[in-house]
């Protein structure tokens, strides 16, 4: 009997020998993100579906690197504030800190900046490149006269989503008269010029009554422009804020007694649905990559798995393009480890970058592809209308408020893709 116990002993003590033999180092996630100011509520969603991807690579081993090595994913936090140059500034400590992969998103004007600033690092320090995942930077120029090979987009970019929005629009005989309205940077001017070159192709019909641009996540009181909708005659409103700038134009919309529709890119959750109340219902649409009423047992079960690792209503707002995202880079480290058996385990994010060229990723029934010539996600959309939860189509609401999203529009892949044009520079 003790010689049986010595024996397990000294077995054990082999195999944690060897287990830690085969672990690499973990992996660096870096997300840059503001997690405090106007937008925190938006960068701490966006922090809970990478930390909840990332758990899932872990509970399977991790990502299996080259041989028997296996290397954790881990995910730092770096608080941007919601300004440019801390973004730079948390690049610049995350590349120092051994993170070879940056993720960012909710602002298209930091990701150009960090787009730049990558670029110019990675030529400089061949030794320490990054490659950036971007999922929700949707300003089109990044993937088109902008277009990096360091950076991948796994959101669909704002021409794509107004597509989408379009194809339920000018079906809507009943809209005659539209106000435009967006953040006054980059990504809110782009969608405002797209909504006006769409509109004139699809729905010439349709004037536009009014068409402003605000200070981004500066504006408090949204009234007057929400009586200056409501003046205009407009009989729906179509915009890309997001954050409180879409909260406080909805809930300053219903206070000025707007009765028109809303066709937005993010009114889907981060507070408008609670915010608009009755008087969303039928009249709030918005475009995703996803929604929870989205039919199919395999989405349901992906819908209900993140429910129940973050139970609070005021934590319900799961991105499938996130999850999306933190599998592609998976898979392309794996391939890039096994193309690589010499490698020992150390990452090469130019092998990485030319395996996500590559990638296709299946999760919760949704799949998608990484296009090759300008790195832009190819995926479905769909265009949810509000509706009161139990309606037809509305098994979930969003963030307890007892509103959900039908979908009513489902565009492919396919449907959904827009032409580019990105000129690619590839590294030698």
């Amino acid at each position: 009997m003790m010689f049986m116990k010595m024996w397990m002993t000294v077995w054990l003590m082999l195999a944690a020998v060897v287990a830690c033999a085969q672990t690499a180092p973990p992996i660096k996630l870096a997300l840059i993100e503001s997690l405090s100011g106007a937008n925190a509520n938006g960068g701490e969603a966006v922090y809970r579906n990478i930390l909840w991807a990332v758990e899932r690579v872990n509970a399977r081993g991790g990502v299996k690197l080259s041989g028997a090595t296996a290397a954790p994913m881990v995910l730092e936090r770096h608080d941007s504030k919601g300004q440019t140059e801390e973004a730079l500034s948390s690049l610049r400590a995350a590349i120092d800190s051994g993170a070879r992969f940056i993720l960012q998103g909710n602002s298209s004007a930091t990701a150009s900046a960090l787009v730049e600033a990558i670029n110019k690092h990675n030529e400089r320090e061949p030794g320490k490149r990054v490659v950036f995942l971007n999922y929700s930077a949707v300003d089109p120029a990044l993937t088109n006269e902008k277009c990096s090979f360091w950076h991948f987009r796994f959101d669909a970019h704002s021409d794509m989503r107004m597509a989408a929005l379009m194809d339920v629009l000018r079906e809507d005989r009943g809209v005659k008269s539209v106000y435009l309205i967006g953040q006054d940077y980059s990504f809110g001017q782009a969608v405002l010029r797209e909504a006006r070159r769409q509109l004139a192709a699809q729905r010439p019909d349709i004037a536009v009554v009014g068409d402003e641009l605000h200070p981004m996540l500066r504006i408090k009181d949204f009234l007057p422009y929400a009586q200056k909708i409501k003046s205009s005659g407009a009989q729906a409103v179509i915009t890309g804020n997001f954050s409180a700038d879409l909260t406080l134009l909805v809930k300053a919309a219903k206070d000025a007694g707007f009765e028109g529709k809303f066709y937005t890119f993010y009114g889907n959750a981060l507070g408008a649905p609670a915010a608009l109340g009755e008087a969303g219902l039928g009249k709030v649409l918005a475009v995703a990559d996803w929604l929870p009423n989205v039919p199919g047992a395999a989405s349901e079960a992906f819908y209900r798995s993140f429910r129940t690792r973050f139970p609070r209503p005021d934590d319900d707002y799961v991105h499938m393009r996130m999850q999306l995202l933190v599998e592609a880079l998976a898979q392309s480290v794996e391939a890039a480890g096994k193309a690589n058996p010499t490698s020992g385990g150390v990452l090469d994010p130019l092998a990485v970058a030319l395996e996500l060229e590559r990638s296709r990723v299946t999760i919760g029934g949704q799949s998608g592809a990484m296009r090759a010539a300008d790195h832009q996600f190819q995926q479905a959309l769909v265009v949810g209308q509000m509706e009161r939860q139990g309606a037809p189509g509305v098994r979930f609401d969003v963030e307890g408020s007892g509103f959900g999203f039908r979908v009513i529009k489902t565009l492919s892949s396919a449907q959904a893709e827009q032409p580019t044009n990105c000129k690619m520079v590839r590294p030698l």
